[in-house]
């Protein structure tokens, strides 16, 4: 990387977005659905799982947090050369204008980067192509370099491993407390997909499989006896997304009488919002204690320190081959 383009990189920091206040829902919810305004049954559903989990999700101020972060990383592994602005999926700023304010200040390339860590077509996929259409719409042609993924990418697995290991213990410590003979099962988690986009080749099934088997691997558990795989938050569309269901995992594993506890692993998802403290804490929770099961999620990486400053070398990273 030479010093010229060093000092002219832009970075798009890409998330999927949600409303900030409670007035904000349904314009954020008919965005998700492709300008189709949502029913007044849906729409009273969406916002009593807001009300929930406080009235609104936390998930703008900590999009915000992680961009800093990463800003704080760059700076200080490569002071004065990158700048940071984010590009939101379903709220604004838009992932299309976030990338045309950095082609239009003249950035030689844009490094794009989603908050997600494993691939699919569907989803970083579809990010990336967002973020050049913004760069064409903008009568520009700074080239865009896009992370793909970083499922595997040591901070992320150290830091699932450090807290999955600490919730793990505490959770067999309360059933051995207990005189409960029962073990602990693990279940990695991402968001759903609808079928077809994996029946049409999508990697996405591998990429969370690949995060799942790093960490379960630093822990020598073994699959099936001490771990499995399963999804959440599937849209609510009459075509089939991928599963089994997290909850008819726990019902499962709650008519298992070797089993006394389920920790969730919700590594799909690297910051606090909806679908962690509502479809986790709440419901999946929920559904644990009918089934008589301890139940525990580890933690998102927000803000992460260590997980930022890794991201951030896999920006400089991505800027460097992209010069040679």
């Amino acid at each position: 990387m030479n010093s010229d383009s060093a000092q002219r990189t832009g970075v798009l920091l890409m998330a999927y977005g949600t409303p900030r206040k409670p007035d904000e829902i349904e314009a954020y919810y008919t965005d998700i659905r492709r300008g189709r305004p949502p029913t007044p049954e849906a729409l009273a559903d969406l916002v009593a799982r807001y009300e929930a989990i406080g009235g609104i999700s936390p998930l703008a101020t900590l999009t915000e947090n992680q961009r800093d972060a990463l800003q704080a990383a760059l700076d200080e592994q490569a002071p004065g050369v990158f700048q940071v602005t984010l590009g939101l999926k379903h709220a604004d700023p838009k992932v299309e204008a976030g990338a045309a304010e950095l082609s239009q200040a003249g950035f030689d390339t844009i490094v794009g980067l989603v908050l997600a860590p494993h691939y699919s077509s569907y989803s970083i996929g579809q990010y990336l192509d967002r973020t050049r259409a913004g760069v064409e719409m903008a009568g520009d042609t700074t080239p865009v370099v896009g992370i793909e993924s970083w499922a595997t990418e040591p901070a992320f697995v150290g830091f699932l491993t450090d807290d999955l290991r600490s919730r793990h213990e505490a959770m067999t410590g309360r059933l051995a407390e207990a005189g409960d003979e029962r073990s602990v099962r693990v279940v990695f988690t991402a968001h759903s997909l609808p079928m077809r986009i994996i029946d049409a080749g999508d990697p996405y099934p591998d990429e969370l499989r690949s995060t799942a088997e790093a960490v379960a691997d630093a822990l020598r558990m073994s699959e099936g006896a001490d771990w499995m795989i399963g999804w959440q938050s599937a849209g609510r569309t009459p075509e089939p997304w991928i599963g089994p269901d997290i909850l008819d995992v726990i019902d499962e594993l709650g008519a298992d009488p070797a089993v006394g506890g389920v920790i969730v692993s919700a590594c799909g998802f690297v910051a606090d919002h909806l679908e962690v403290l509502y479809d986790l804490d709440i419901e999946a929770r929920h559904r644990a204690d009918d089934a008589g099961l301890l139940f525990d999620r580890t933690a998102c990486v927000n803000d992460d320190a260590d997980v930022m400053a890794a991201l951030a070398r896999r920006v400089i990273g991505a800027t460097a081959t992209s010069d040679e």
